[in-house]
């Protein structure tokens, strides 16, 4: 399957909702891996997975989307329409309702503690949130939910690959101190990919999480990761505070954060050195 463009959102939509085909469609300023994202007119926007796997969220999020909306204090997107796929587009599609606001990425003079705060207790409300029929943790969700042991495997192989270039040895004992621990509770919500880019602001104040793919129910602790891909310093700490949560969370959190981190860098696709500086926080702060 070719990129997904603008053209090929303009024909979708033009074939199967004839009723928007007059509304202009453009590419939004900063594209997700998953999907492709254009706006529709002023109002709605167009998601094209850009694979098998990644579509299987369309009909997730369509299902669960409405219900978090009714128990979240920060928006979410809204589903409006679903598309099916096509000869020219193997997958089912997605129309949302578009959501205004600057992601956190692209609002460098925010407040970082208040930030933190806001987000600690966002996600306090969504693990408060009825399970309902929402999805067990899995491959619908990349195993965020699941125990991270589920990527043992590759954190072995990056560790063998960056050896001398990293201290292997701090890594391995992060690692073990995530492995040794396991969520305790009953499953909760977790939205799963909780990043700069997936967190919408006014300019001054968190309004609304975005891009549930991932999402699902089990461990939060994959939710934590932001501590150290995103805060430093006080805010790392207002964050760990409003989070919540025990130590073994925070030390599987930290553990998600090391896999990430370590297998990208290995992978050599750490293009812009954030993996690398994650890395680098992971090894100094605990944050616990």
């Amino acid at each position: 399957m070719t990129e997904p463009t603008a053209d090929l959102a303009r024909a979708l939509v033009a074939e199967q909702f004839p009723q928007w085909a007059g509304l202009p469609v453009a590419p939004v300023d900063r594209q997700g891996w998953d999907n492709r994202t254009f706006r529709l007119g002023d109002e709605l926007t167009v998601r094209l997975p850009t694979g098998p796997t990644y579509a299987l969220a369309v009909a997730k999020e369509d299902r669960v989307l409405p219900a978090l909306a009714r128990h979240l204090r920060l928006a979410v997107p809204e589903p409006v329409a679903t598309g099916e796929p096509t000869e020219d587009y193997p997958h089912p599609w997605s129309i949302r309702r578009w959501l205004d606001g600057t992601t956190v990425q692209d609002a460098p003079g925010l407040d970082q503690e208040r930030l933190a705060r806001d987000l600690g207790a966002a996600l306090t409300d969504l693990r408060a949130a009825p399970l309902g029929d929402g999805p067990a943790a899995g491959h619908h969700s990349f195993y965020r939910g699941c125990h991270p042991s589920a990527y043992a495997d590759q954190v072995q192989d990056a560790l063998r690959t960056l050896a001398g270039e990293v201290d292997t040895d701090a890594c391995e004992a992060i690692w073990a101190a995530g492995m040794t621990t396991v969520w305790q509770g009953p499953p909760v919500w977790f939205h799963g990919d909780i990043a700069s880019g997936n967190l919408l602001t006014d300019g001054e104040r968190l309004t609304a999480f975005i891009d549930f793919g991932t999402c699902g129910t089990g461990d939060p602790a994959c939710d934590l990761q932001i501590a150290w891909t995103h805060f430093t310093g006080d805010a790392r700490r207002a964050f760990r505070d409003a989070a919540g949560l025990d130590d073994g969370t925070w030390a599987r959190a930290r553990a998600w954060t090391l896999w990430k981190a370590l297998i990208v860098t290995a992978g050599d696709y750490d293009h812009d050195g954030s993996q690398r500086r994650t890395l680098d926080a992971v090894l100094a702060d605990p944050a616990a």
